[in-house]
Parts: structure tokens; sequence; C-alpha cells
């Protein structure tokens, strides 16, 4: 059986890149583990991840916590933000396919913009929280 994260990732990423509107906002379908080396933001890689227990007497599960990170090299927030808009959209909630899994639930819980890093990138984080059961 896939690990419940590894099933809550792939399933997200073919929902993302299914998206004619995010897919836009990226100039392609660029969602990665880590981008391959010499790659022009803006895309999205995803963050960390930690998964939970939260079983039941009677049924077993995983809490998890993870974020999307949009990268971009625009000098303010506009392109971020419009990239978290949508991210905010297609995670609320969404019905999606697990390998292994049935996802319980799956909501935004925060956003954060950051300023440029050492390699004068930005960074927006979207913070996601779901539950996962296996089938």
């Amino acid at each position: 059986m896939t690990h419940p994260i590894l099933a809550l990732r792939s399933a997200l990423r073919a929902r993302l890149t299914a998206d004619a509107a995010l897919v836009s906002l990226l100039g392609g379908e660029r969602i990665w583990d880590e981008p391959p080396r010499g790659s022009d933001p803006p895309y999205l890689t995803f963050g960390e991840a930690v998964a939970r227990d939260w079983s039941t007497g009677s049924s077993s599960g995983r809490e998890h916590a993870f974020t999307l990170v949009a990268w971009s090299r625009q000098g303010g927030d506009a392109e971020l933000l419009a990239l978290l808009a949508r991210l905010e959209e297609l995670c609320a909630d969404p019905a999606l396919v697990l390998d292994g899994h049935r996802l319980v639930l799956l909501r935004v819980v925060g956003q954060e913009t950051g300023r440029p890093d050492k390699t004068g990138l930005r960074r927006a984080v979207i913070r996601l929280a779901g539950l996962t059961e296996p089938l």
C-alpha cells in the first residue's frame, strides 16, 4: 500500500496539473517535490509534511499537516497571491481519489508570504490539513 503522504501528494498533484487556470499561472505543469536545477519561477513545490495517527477504537487513519510552496522572481506579491488564491480554490475539500486510502477531509488552514531569500526568489506557503483512512 502507498504511504498516505505519497498517496495524498499524488492525487493533489493530479488535481493541480489538470487545472488550466493554475497551469496558465505557472506557465506549465510546474509542480515538483524539488524543482529541476536551473528552473525559473513561477513554480510550486511540495513542502514539509507530517502524518499523525488519529485512529479510534473502531477505525484507523492519519491526520496530515503539509504545505505547498509557490516560488516567484517578481518584485511584489501579486504573482504569489494569484497562485495562492487559485490553490485555495482547488484545495477546498476536493474529491480526490487516493491510492490505497480514502480522503476524509482536506482544507486550507493558513497562508503566508515571505521576503526574497538569498537567491532572490520570493515564496508563499499554503498550509493544508487533511484526514485519510486506509481502504
